[in-house]
């Protein structure tokens, strides 16, 4: 075959059947200047669909701030985002999505997520330390909803237990907009050396183009195109484009592709995730702007009679693309014959800028790389605000102070699935293998150290749905403030973030509109926050039968303990539980009068929509660095993030200790009398920490409060096992723990 060769045009049904518009095939005919054949229509369908090209999306990630002078790969240049730590040591971290998967298959669909982003980051060079995961489902009284959550826990223990990658912290939340269309997003951090970042570029010609993992098979074909389209009832025939995984042969190939990266024996590395094979040999020519050949005959293959087409696009897991110079071949082989995994040469880089797909000595596809990788077109569409945002209604404040039981309250939001623990979820993950973990899953960010350095790291995900929907532009910047701010409460500087952008179908023009005040929001925070965003992932067409999921950006931010001596560690590093009878109790921060889109004005008042909280972010950055401050000079024994449930859950959470006997306390509210006891106790006023400190330390935090325009409240003491409010709430810890503690596990434990 050759470029002149002249193939019939495609029939409109066969576009349509691979996710391309009319318009999009006729571009691709111009790039080519020749109509294509089959498998090359597969190879654009794949490479431009919305997964990989991000057509719809690419235009409003440029808002996102993505420059700092510690980021060494920064966003869009490779698989994963690094940022210098200092003395050498760099972090690797990224968030993706695997919804539509989880969807149809729950332990497959999150199990092969888990697979994906590690890979993303040891394909960097980096030795993954940590995942986490943001999880969203529908309501919990569905059967099936019940069977999509027990199938991704599952998925996510049973893959990252068996790599040997800790899952160490996340978080869950529900709501019936998630009912048919689950989110699972996946994040993980890994560890590296400076001098030792790998790249995915395929320059020099002649070297060769090594594959290496797991045979290819029929799973996951079309993955890209399937998660670039609605779930609807026909969407449980596309199983075939889940894709199935082996954690242990990921282990392995883990080990296998570190150990040629130390040896400095690659040339360029990159996984076989979305799109398979294709992504990955078009990208790597892409970036090294070099041709490539390859023979898909050569492709270790498990299932007989596979064509070109279905090799090129098989999302087959744990494989990866080496590009290696000849004189390096024998030896990358031994190294990967050693942890016995496939290693097979099917070809070489070459000059020029096609990409060249033979069988046997047949050419089957003859593509421009340029077109595949980087010329998808990129579409900036209509959008129009959606009329519920200008009819949203005030909640009813005589409704709000109607309410007088406060202690019967409290239980009922401690049960409620976004607020009860999540512990039934967590310990189903190993979160102390590689025994880096300081703080463990069930606090406001996890933390682990760096052996052999005086460095930590904390990490936390965050995002509310409720909030965006009730408005994008403010809900994008709580998103990125509540998780540097939980960052912020164990004692870490934040110094980089990312993102999984969670939205409906793009081309409606009220769901458009969302998305972009959303990462308006997202961006604006970012940028004054000082988090640039190193990487992420946009996932569209989220759609439930009645409309789209709520908007749901769940951003990942990891923050920096610097200069920190083993003994220090304990008065240095904050989990959310308070520590010590007779600690002092403080509110940095100051309540307003909100009580919109909070779990009690829709749990308790049965309100769905109401306006959600506003965030000043020039107080919240004042409040971090308050925050940080203090935690930096020793004083504080506890920090928690006030946010579900207000006030009063955040008390009673402070109190109930995962990892030691629970303390009750005993609290003094502010005299504020033009806000409503009921707000005061469960609003979710944005930027506000309650800590805990010895008494001795009360006027250190007090100047540096005043010295960051920070407004600090002492509250009341830790004292005894009972959790007491003045003459409103009276409760033990042990009531409070049963309401809390075992909710998710006796809902899931339902016939």
């Amino acid at each position: 075959m050759s470029e002149s060769k002249e193939f019939a045009p495609m029939s409109a049904d066969i576009i349509e059947q691979h996710g391309l518009s009319k318009q999009e095939y006729s571009l691709i005919v111009e790039k080519m200047h020749r109509d294509p054949n089959l498998l090359e229509l597969g190879l654009f369908s794949v490479m431009w669909s919305e997964h990989c090209s991000y057509k719809n999306s690419k235009n409003l990630l440029k808002l996102f701030p993505t420059k700092h002078e510690k980021i060494l790969v920064p966003a869009g240049e490779e698989n994963a985002g690094i940022v210098d730590i200092g003395d050498d040591w760099a972090v690797a971290f990224k968030v993706e999505s695997h919804n539509h998967p989880s969807a149809l298959e729950p332990y497959q669909g999150a199990a092969t997520g888990v697979g994906g982003i590690i890979r993303d980051i040891f394909t960097m060079g980096a030795r993954p330390i940590a995942c986490m995961n943001s999880l969203r489902f529908g309501s919990l009284e569905d059967k099936h909803v019940r069977f999509l959550l027990k199938g991704v826990v599952e998925g996510i223990a049973g893959y990252g237990n068996c790599v040997g990658v800790p899952t160490v912290g996340g978080e869950v939340m529900f709501d019936d907009s998630y009912q048919t269309n689950p989110l699972v997003n996946v994040f993980c951090l890994g560890l590296l050396k400076t001098d030792k970042i790998a790249r995915g570029a395929a320059s020099g010609a002649g070297n060769q183009v090594l594959y290496v993992g797991a045979s290819t098979g029929r799973d996951g074909i079309h993955g890209a195109t399937f998660a670039s389209d609605d779930l609807t009832e026909d969407s449980q025939e596309e199983r075939s484009a889940v894709q199935v995984g082996d954690p242990f042969m990921e282990k392995l190939l883990l080990e296998a592709c570190l150990e040629v990266i130390q040896e400095d024996l690659v040339v360029g590395i990159q996984d076989m995730g979305a799109a398979g094979l294709t992504c990955a040999v078009c990208e790597t020519a892409a970036r090294g702007k070099m041709g490539i050949s390859i023979d898909v005959s050569k492709v270790p293959q498990r299932e007989k009679g596979m064509t070109p087409y279905e090799i090129m696009l098989s999302e087959s897991q744990e494989r990866m693309l080496l590009i290696v110079e000849k004189k390096y071949v024998d030896r990358v082989s031994e190294i990967f014959q050693k942890w016995d995994l496939h290693v097979k040469n099917i070809g070489q880089v070459e000059s020029g800028d096609r990409m060249r797909i033979f069988e046997n000595k047949n050419l089957v596809a003859d593509v421009p790389v340029q077109a595949l990788s980087d010329d998808a077109p990129v579409y900036t569409r209509e959008e129009r605000k959606p009329e519920y945002l200008s009819k949203i209604p005030l909640i009813d404040r005589e409704k709000v102070n109607a309410m007088v039981d406060y202690g019967e309250t409290l239980k009922k939001l401690l049960a409620t699935p976004n607020i009860a623990s999540k512990k039934m979820i967590y310990e189903q993950y190993d979160h102390m293998v590689q025994t880096n973990t300081v703080v463990r899953p069930g606090s406001d960010a996890a933390v682990i150290r760096i052996k052999n350095t005086n460095k930590f790291l904390a990490m936390k995900l965050d995002g509310q749905g409720r909030y965006c929907h009730a408005d994008p532009y403010e809900g994008g910047k709580i998103a990125v403030a509540e998780a540097a701010r939980n960052v912020v409460c164990a004692g870490a500087r934040p110094i980089a973030g990312t993102d999984c952008l969670n939205f409906g179908n793009p081309m409606h023009e009220e769901n458009f509109w969302v998305f972009h005040h959303c990462v308006k929001g997202l961006a604006k925070a970012c940028s004054d926050l000082d988090i640039p965003i190193i990487g992420g992932n946009v996932s569209l067409y989220n759609q439930n039968v009645d409309g789209p999921i709520f908007p749901t950006p769940i951003v990942g931010v990891v923050g920096l303990i610097d200069n920190v001596q083993e003994s220090e560690v304990a008065k240095r590093i904050n989990s959310q539980f308070f520590q010590n009878e007779g600690d002092l109790i403080l509110l940095l921060g100051e309540n307003k009068n909100e009580i919109g889109s909070s779990e009690f004005s829709e749990n308790i008042l049965g309100e769905k929509l109401s306006l959600c909280p506003t965030l000043d972010l020039a107080v919240e950055k004042k409040l971090h660095e308050a925050v940080l401050l203090s935690s930096e000079k020793g004083l504080l024994n506890s920090a928690h993030d006030c946010s579900e449930g207000g006030l009063a859950v955040t008390l009673a959470e402070s109190c109930m200790s995962a990892e030691s006997a629970s303390l009750g306390a005993k609290i003094v509210l502010p005299n504020e009398e033009e806000i409503p006891l009921n707000i005061i106790l469960f609003g979710e006023t944005q930027s506000r920490v309650v800590v805990s400190c010895d008494p001795s330390s009360l006027a250190d935090i007090q100047d540096i409060c005043l010295k960051n325009d920070t407004p600090v409240t002492v509250l009341g003491n830790v004292e005894g096992e009972r959790l007491v409010i003045e003459d409103v709430l009276d409760l033990s810890v042990k009531e409070l723990e049963h309401f809390w503690s075992d909710s998710l596990e006796r809902t899931m434990n339902r016939s």
